[in-house]
């Protein structure tokens, strides 16, 4: 059986673009691998966190959201999202909106 060699994902320099890429090509010819799951944030951010870290953690946390391709600041928000969403409601019974 011969396989299939899929084809490289090209570059998309606008919104057009890529909506005019993914209406008109197959995508099953491309290769999608590489692609990672990504969250749009549209809340609007209201308030502020303001908190001192020893330096070697903020080093860590800059190292690992720049592996991920994120701002820190992102990926500490999605670290306190998650560790909110594991711990179950809050004890006022709320449940924070994620956007």
């Amino acid at each position: 059986m011969k396989t299939r060699r899929l084809k490289k994902m090209p570059t998309l320099r606008s919104d057009a673009a890529a909506e005019r890429f993914v209406t008109t090509s197959d995508l099953t010819e491309y290769e999608l691998s590489g692609f990672k799951p990504m969250r749009f944030e549209i809340e609007p951010k209201s308030a502020a966190l303001n908190m001192r870290l020893p330096v070697r953690l903020l080093d860590a946390v800059k190292a690992e959201a720049r592996s991920r391709g994120i701002p820190y600041t992102r990926y500490v928000r999605m670290l306190l999202e998650n560790a909110v969403d594991r711990a179950g409601p809050p004890l006022g019974g709320m449940r924070p909106r994620h956007g």
